[in-house]
């Protein structure tokens, strides 16, 4: 029954939002719908930790410890965004830029973009997790666009094409997986089912399923934002509404990653070498690599950030090449801290952007003076983002280069050389912002009131108390996370 009112909330809210999504109040009412998806996922978290995993909807449904924890970052990240968007999208009807008609699109998107990302993670079937893929790729490609303006629409075909590749790289391989399973656990529905894979893995076509492997983390890699197929995923952030930034960065990349590594169970399974490991690596050191260079010059301070993120899903992938149950304690933890703190980043910026009137660098100046709260945000972001203690980033990073000391001392010094490109490239371009010559000045009613960084204090809160004290009880929820899906070896 939760697993089925956690995927019929959003859904409910979509036809609500499509319904009444033009009228008063209905962003409130989007907030609502936001906080009672993040409700159940705690009373899902709760019970697949106190009882076990949790099946449903004719096992096409099932949750273990491993995907409750995603489910609880979904629904808060989804709800802490929604309420960032009461205030960014008051600012945006204010200044005419917002009408009844694009508002319903928007709030209506915004719950079904929810709705994949959960049927992803609880689905038990991998043909319903690649067509909820599909579905966010499609929702979001509108919300990309959703400002109708030649670069908003240039980028939205992009990101489509790009990820279109991609799922039909993923498709593929469903196909090969499939191929594969129907031998062992025969044609039809169940071949699919990752209960039933799980449980075959070792009796798999090594041939096949490692084949499978490579097109699964070409194809959905292109939505983690790995190299080579990552360039959609700035031009996505730059021009698209900056909530929809903080929920791609925050929580599809995450998603995608998800299931990239529910794969990776089953490869392991029958592949028994190091195949997965070793692309896990490969791609992540390159997309780490590549995003801190391409950090370098960036004058658009959502790119900027939207590179960042392209770093840390990398930082993430390569913790789990890396293997073991600190590596991949270390990757969970990773994606965890990035969600947090990502989001709250591009709440920041959004406020950034609206109170200065431009998302250029070079014209954004003297924050500190105009919103000091605003300066304040946005230098905490910088410190936690770049992996300064004592935030929970400086925890699965350090967790990450302890790791490759001993399985891949070769990658320590391009890590470092990423690591310390970022932390400087992030810390100049916030220093010119909260400094320098006076940049363009809006109306002082622009400025963000108190109750708008309450969001933004949530995420970096969590993230300073994971990094300060890391609860025991988390430590024990990630250890049996992981371990559900055999990703810690039993140890």
């Amino acid at each position: 029954m939760i697993l089925t009112a956690i995927v019929l909330c959003p859904l409910l809210g979509a036809l609500v939002m499509g319904t009444v999504g033009h009228r008063k109040g209905a962003d409130a009412l989007n907030v609502l719908f936001s906080f009672l998806t993040f409700g159940l996922s705690i009373v899902l978290a709760f019970l697949v930790f106190t009882g076990g995993a949790v099946t449903g909807g004719a096992e096409q449904l099932y949750s273990d410890g491993f995907s409750a924890i995603f489910v609880v970052i979904t629904g808060g990240v989804g709800a802490t965004t929604s309420l960032f968007s009461l205030r960014y999208m008051a600012i945006e009807k204010a200044r005419g830029h917002l009408g009844a008609e694009r508002t319903r699109l928007y709030l209506t998107l915004y719950q079904v973009f929810i709705l994949t990302m959960l049927v992803v993670l609880v689905s038990n079937n991998l043909g319903i997790l690649w067509v909820s893929l599909e579905g966010a790729t499609l929702a979001t490609v509108l919300l990309v666009a959703w400002t109708r303006t030649p670069a908003s629409v240039k980028a939205a075909w992009k990101y489509f094409i790009l990820c279109g590749v991609g799922i039909a790289l993923a498709l593929f391989g469903t196909i090969l997986l499939y191929f594969a399973s129907e031998k062992t656990l025969g044609p039809g529905g169940t071949a699919l089912l990752w209960t039933h894979l799980n449980g075959v893995k070792t009796t798999l076509e090594p041939t096949v399923i490692g084949l499978a492997f490579i097109f699964f983390i070409v194809g959905y890699g292109t939505k983690v934002g790995l190299v080579p197929l990552h360039s959609w995923l700035p031009d996505a952030h730059a021009e698209g509404p900056t909530p929809i930034s903080a929920v791609l960065s925050g929580l599809l990349l995450n998603v995608a990653l998800y299931a990239i590594l529910r794969i990776k169970v089953l490869a392991d399974g029958s592949l028994h070498n190091h195949l997965t490991s070793r692309l896990l690596l490969g791609f992540g050191l390159v997309s780490v690599l590549l995003a801190s260079l391409s950090m370098w010059r960036r004058q658009d301070i959502k790119r900027l950030f939207a590179y960042s993120s392209i770093e840390h899903m990398g930082l993430a992938t390569f913790a789990f090449g890396l293997g073991g149950p600190v590596g991949a304690f270390a990757g969970l933890l990773h994606m965890t801290s990035h969600s947090l703190i990502k989001s709250a980043i591009f709440f920041v910026v959004g406020h950034v952007v609206q109170t200065s009137g431009s998302q250029k660098i070079p014209e954004i100046r003297h924050i500190g003076e105009r919103t000091p709260a605003l300066a304040r945000a946005l230098t905490i972001g910088g410190l936690a983002i770049t992996g300064l203690p004592p935030f929970a980033i400086f925890a699965s990073e350090f967790l990450i280069l302890s790791t490759a000391v001993v399985r891949a001392p070769w990658a320590l010094p391009p890590l470092l050389l990423a690591l310390l490109i970022t932390f400087g490239v992030v810390f100049r371009r916030i220093q010119e912002m909260t400094s320098g010559a006076e940049g363009p000045a809006l109306p002082s009613s622009s400025s963000p009131p108190v109750l708008t960084f309450y969001p933004v204090w949530i995420h970096f809160g969590l993230a300073l108390v994971i990094g300060l004290f890391f609860p025991e009880s988390l430590g024990r929820l990630y250890h049996s996370a992981l371990l559900s899906i055999g990703l810690t070896n039993g140890q």
